[in-house]
């Protein structure tokens, strides 16, 4: 039986420029190679060469759009992936200093791919926890009938994310806090309905997200 190729998918993240393109991807959106070659500092051809093994390997895919042509990241199991590797990362930092005011953003509330990540992912995912929204055993999160009423009152179609191939609840080791945030189709519902109350906003680039006193209630209150 053919064993999954584990050494070419860790060479491909072992370079620094493929590492940096993946992580800036991580905020769910699709970014042109001259983004990315930007954001790795590399030139246009050595960004085209990357960006070609990442998506060979599956882990980007490419959507062409009239002259141009942008990527991200294949799909939910990359970014958990992705994610947790940063969490392993974070606990051997490098020399380079981590702290200031663009990390501590980062670290309050992020994007991961959909869902909601950092001190207030983590926090969200106690307070369903915490409430019976939610239920976990051996790791394995569930989605009770307390937790059903809930989503309904809140305004996420269950019946549409049962439907969809991705697991309905999941959790995803975050890569600052150490802990668990709520991922799945499930987590990306609850972010895309506190974008659409303003609880939380998208800053232009990046993925911190910027958080609304309203969002921050919402999440202390479960």
């Amino acid at each position: 039986m053919p064993q999954p190729d584990l050494a070419n998918i860790a060479a491909l993240l072992a370079d620094p420029s493929r590492a940096t393109m993946l992580a800036a991807l991580m905020d769910g959106r699709a970014l042109t190679a001259t983004e990315l070659a930007a954001t790795a500092q590399v030139s246009a051809p050595t960004a085209s060469s990357h960006l070609a093994r990442l998506t060979t390997s599956g882990l980007l895919t490419m959507i062409k759009q009239g002259r141009h042509r942008y990527f991200r990241i294949a799909n939910e199991a990359v970014a958990h992936v992705a994610e947790t590797l940063m969490a392993i990362a974070a606990g051997h930092p490098s020399p380079a200093p981590r702290t200031g005011p663009s990390d501590k953003a980062l670290r309050r509330a992020r994007v991961c791919y959909d869902h909601l990540a950092g001190e207030l992912g983590v926090q969200l995912l106690n307070g369903l926890l915490a409430a019976g929204y939610l239920s976990e055993r051996d790791g394995a999160l569930t989605l009770p009938p307390a937790g059903e009423r809930w989503c309904i009152e809140f305004g996420i179609d269950l019946a549409t994310l049962r439907h969809s191939r991705r697991p309905l609840c999941r959790g995803c080791l975050d890569w600052s806090e150490r802990r668990t945030h709520l991922s799945g189709a499930l987590g990306a519902a609850i972010l895309e309905r506190m974008l659409t109350r303003g609880w939380v906003r998208r800053q232009s680039q990046g993925r911190a997200l910027v958080v609304s006193p309203a969002g921050v209630r919402f999440v202390q209150q479960l």
